[in-house]
């Protein structure tokens, strides 16, 4: 997010920016939607009926809200609320023309900044250039410089980063905070971290793994007493709401 989008707050559901493969489609990286249980309810019969015709979440909501891309121009979101990393040149003049404008970036794909390298002293991604999924570079420095002095001060502040030998690491309360959710796979956030932590020894991970508790929080297994207690939970949320 690169400046403040309150205004998105005017907007009605489901407004969304088109997407960049498939214009008659949505991209639900960024949109507008109104908190209902009556909807939420109707998504969830929806996808046991339909399913998605992606696997994930933007094909499910594609379907279920198929009138975006006819009945309600004003639904419509600007590009710039949801600007694609990886297509800015597919019409460089238009970029040339608005890209300045651009309110929220989005990397899409697999690739994210932080499996890149960043080096600190030159304040630049480290590797080949030349890459192909690296269309703007300066949107992925920018991340990083976001990341190193706004946002790794609050960790280190907060313990959830430790100082070792000059690199910083992300300590076992990350992993916990990270698995707390249920559905982030133990394998990704550990190849993430690799990539943050540059050169470190192994963190420990939790015991317990990411889909072993997320099934125990299915099967109401909860260990409510211990690390899933309500204070411990709490706790985890003050520390990034504040």
């Amino acid at each position: 997010v690169l400046s403040n989008i309150d205004e998105l707050f005017e907007r009605e559901e489901l407004s969304a920016a088109p997407d960049p493969g498939w214009p008659d489609c949505f991209n639900s990286g960024v949109f507008v939607y109104r908190p209902s249980i009556e909807t939420y309810n109707q998504l969830l019969q929806f996808a046991t009926e339909k399913g998605s015709f992606d696997g994930a979440d933007q094909g499910l909501l594609n379907t279920f809200f198929s009138s975006w891309a006819t009945t309600d121009m004003s639904k419509h979101l600007p590009f710039i609320y949801n600007l694609s990393s990886t297509s800015v040149y597919s019409y460089l003049p238009a970029f040339k023309a608005f890209g300045a404008n651009t309110k929220v970036v989005h990397f899409l794909g697999s690739t994210k900044p932080w499996n890149y390298m960043y080096d600190s002293r030159t304040k630049s991604i480290k590797g080949n250039m030349d890459d192909p999924k690296i269309v703007h570079p300066e949107f992925l420095n920018m991340w990083w410089d976001t990341y190193t002095a706004n946002v790794l001060p609050l960790l280190e502040q907060h313990g959830i980063v430790e100082e070792i030998t000059g690199v910083n690491m992300l300590s076992g309360f990350a992993y916990t905070l990270a698995f707390s959710c249920g559905f982030c796979r133990e394998a990704e956030v550990t190849e993430a971290v690799s990539h943050i932590s540059i050169s470190a020894p192994s963190p420990v991970l939790p015991t317990v793994s990411s889909e072993e508790r997320k099934e125990r929080w299915e099967q109401g297994q909860a260990d409510y007493m211990g690390v899933d207690s309500f204070d411990n939970i709490k706790k985890k949320l003050d520390t990034y709401l504040q």
